[in-house]
């Protein structure tokens, strides 16, 4: 086995061992055939939102370039495979990519996308969440363009919360009152709990509104503090366990994925629970083609999500898509920067959050008549993403995430007491190479 590089601070590559082993990977370039070139943009799956914004953008390009679209695959990680794949096979036909907020670092740091110049960085930062922005920057220059935040809230039924005697959007609503009120009316509490990305998520939104983090001092690499072993990551622990083991807990909570909570919501014993952006619009569509009931999105309530401790602000998840630009594209400096700036204008993000259902990274888009109209908790999910704790940005994001991952899974095997500490442990020796995942 070849030995990884070990990231040790600015101008480090992506882990050796990686890299060579992607290089094996396929190319695919795009060329235009003659005539104006066409610009290759990488998205992640929506329902044609963003090749619609790729037509718009083509079109106020006067025929100079074209933006064509490729979708990448559903998951998450597998997004980040082909793409890495690609990159480090220094791929000229990748020109525009959609990124998760989480791999930008790793890719960054491995100098596989054209930085921004700080003239060009104002474009993409001012007015923009700040949370957004720190994902999208790597020791201290600006990677990828924030184009759409997201944040989680919790999703509840009204005539639940009502029965329960509980107000969900009351300052002082936790995770420990949520799973009480679900116990006492028979209903569930709904978590993203399968041994994927959507557990470190609420893992990792758990100990950053317990007030901790899972690492600290990110630029350090593999030497970063590990700090998930902490009373923040006990109080998280908690939090999970205390839910597997009660009555308030999905059947399936180990293998629980986004639209898994959302049709444990929709069902006889839907009551509360956490989840992304987009329910609302999924809700209505799915009311309207008759899959759910017509009454049900009138019974749908919302509210920041859940304090994990009494007296403090919860710190909800981030999530959403920056976009980056290749770092081989031919058209990296010109045409590809031309492009982004274009798709990520504050009225193309009103546009897509419009059409796809996804939120702005920009928060005066929430203030918009249209927007409040179409989403009428446009105001809770921008004070939400304005509050969001990032996961951890780090070059070794993965490894980090899939060491929590098999330490904390599956949630009924967590234990406050010894999990928080097992898995510091465990990141640290995958980090420096002493485990494997």
């Amino acid at each position: 086995m070849v030995e990884r590089a070990r990231y040790r601070g600015p101008g480090r590559r992506i882990r050796g061992a990686l890299a060579l082993a992607l290089t094996a990977g396929g190319l695919a370039a795009c060329s235009s055939g003659g005539g104006a070139p066409t610009l290759r943009w990488y998205t992640n799956p929506d329902d044609g939102g963003q090749a619609r914004l790729a037509a718009a953008c083509t079109q106020k390009a006067g025929g100079r370039y074209r933006i064509g679209t490729s979708v990448l695959p559903n998951d998450a990680t597998a997004q980040r495979e082909q793409l890495i794949r690609r990159l480090a096979a220094k791929d000229s036909g990748l020109d525009i990519m959609s990124l998760d907020p989480v791999f930008v670092a790793e890719a960054a740091n491995a100098r596989f996308l054209r930085p921004f110049a700080p003239e060009e960085s104002r474009q993409f930062t001012q007015g923009v969440f700040p949370a957004a922005v720190q994902n999208s920057t790597w020791e201290g220059r600006l990677y990828a363009a924030p184009f759409w935040a997201n944040t989680q809230v919790l999703w509840y039924r009204k005539s639940v919360a009502k029965r329960a005697g509980v107000d969900p959007a009351a300052p002082d609503f936790t995770w420990d009152k949520m799973i009480d009120a679900a116990v006492r009316t028979g209903t569930t509490v709904g978590a993203q709990g399968n041994k994927y990305e959507g557990y470190m998520v609420w893992v990792n939104a758990l100990i950053a509104s317990s007030g901790g983090r899972i690492i600290g001092n990110a630029e350090k690499g593999d030497d970063a503090s590990i700090e998930i072993g902490s009373p923040a990551g006990r109080q998280a622990a908690a939090i999970i366990s205390r839910l597997a083991h009660s009555k308030a807990a999905s059947p399936t909570l180990s293998t629980d994925i986004e639209e898994q909570t959302r049709a444990l919501l929709n069902g006889p014993r839907g009551g509360f629970m956490v989840n992304w952006g987009y329910i609302w619009r999924a809700e209505n569509g799915d009311a309207k083609d008759g899959v759910i009931s017509k009454s049900i999105p009138g019974d749908l309530g919302w509210a920041r999500y859940p304090r994990a401790v009494p007296g403090q602000e919860s710190r909800p998840p981030f999530g959403g898509i920056e976009l980056g630009i290749g770092a081989y594209g031919k058209y990296r400096n010109t045409f590809a920067v031309e492009a982004v700036k274009c798709i990520t204008s504050t009225e193309n993000m009103k546009k897509y959050m419009l059409d796809s259902g996804n939120p702005a990274a920009r928060p005066e888009v929430f203030d918009d008549p249209e927007v409040v109209r179409e989403f009428p908790m446009a105001a809770l999910i921008r004070d939400s993403i304005n509050s969001a704790a990032p996961r951890p940005i780090t070059p070794y994001y993965t490894d980090v995430s899939g060491a929590v991952q098999s330490r904390w899974h599956p949630p009924a095997s967590v234990d406050p007491n010894t999990t928080p500490g097992r898995s510091a442990t465990f990141i640290r020796q995958v980090l420096r190479d002493e485990a494997l995942l």
